[in-house]
Parts: C-alpha cells; structure tokens; sequence
C-alpha cells in the first residue's frame, strides 16, 4: 500500500515539473526579445566576432583538441592489413 502512494506522489511531480520548465522557456523567450529589441545594433556589431570565435571553438570541441594520439588506436593494424586481412 505505502508503494502505491510513493508513485501516486511520483506521478503527481512530473506535471508540475513539465509545468516549471515550460514557464522557465517562456520567461527566457521574453528576455530573450526584450535584449534583442533594446540591444540590437550592440548585437549585430559582434556577430563578425562570434562568428570568427566559432571557428577555434569548433575545432576545440569537434575535433578532441590537439591531444589526441591516432598511433595507438586498436583498429591500426601493425603489419598494414586492411580490415579484411588482406595487404
């Protein structure tokens, strides 16, 4: 009996959790309109920036930085065969 009221209450948090987060969602829409209409020439003036910024940013976090070592990656064969055996 005392697990059926454990979910009943489980059950009864989802909603007011979905509930939360679709509020958070519509008050970060709201900032989000009221900072582009006040400051949008201060916006626009720093997208050529945020562009280049991007570039450094994606090789960073696309690509695993400079650290990565490919010599010791257990697909490499030592004898130079191919996946199927064959040189």
């Amino acid at each position: 009996m005392e697990h059926h009221e454990h979910g009943q209450q489980h059950d009864e948090a989802a909603p007011a959790i979905a509930r939360s987060k679709l509020v958070l969602v519509g008050f970060l829409l709201v900032v989000a309109y009221f900072l582009w209409t006040e400051h949008q020439a201060h916006v626009i003036q720093f997208l050529p920036f945020l562009l280049l910024a991007t570039c450094p940013l994606m090789h960073v976090f696309m690509h695993g930085g400079h650290g990565h070592r490919h010599h010791g990656h257990p697909s490499a064969k030592a004898d130079g065969a191919d996946a199927k055996g064959e040189h």
